[in-house]
């Protein structure tokens, strides 16, 4: 019962940043790793998605699920009003 209380509190966390601004470092496997900006769009019961623009005006969504949050596959920072908050 643990994990689902964990769940349910990251996927709060999440919901309650849609429209901010993120920065996702995401394990990639194999000692890779992604280190990306971009905004916190859309919660969803089993994940979320975050858009990203690069500097070629191209828009990228990519999706995670909560479950990457809690066994540490995806961080999360928040960036608001220059302070970061890590939702783990």
């Amino acid at each position: 019962m643990l994990e689902k209380n964990s769940l349910d509190r990251i996927r709060k966390n999440v919901e309650d940043c849609i429209g901010k601004k993120v920065i996702l470092k995401a394990n990639k496997g194999r000692k890779k790793t992604t280190i990306k900006e971009g905004i916190l769009e859309e919660a969803y019961p089993s994940l979320f998605v975050v858009k990203i623009s690069n500097q070629y005006d191209c828009v990228r969504r990519v999706s995670y699920t909560y479950t990457d949050i809690l066994t540490e596959t995806v961080e999360i920072t928040i960036c608001d009003d220059n302070k970061q908050i890590k939702i783990s």
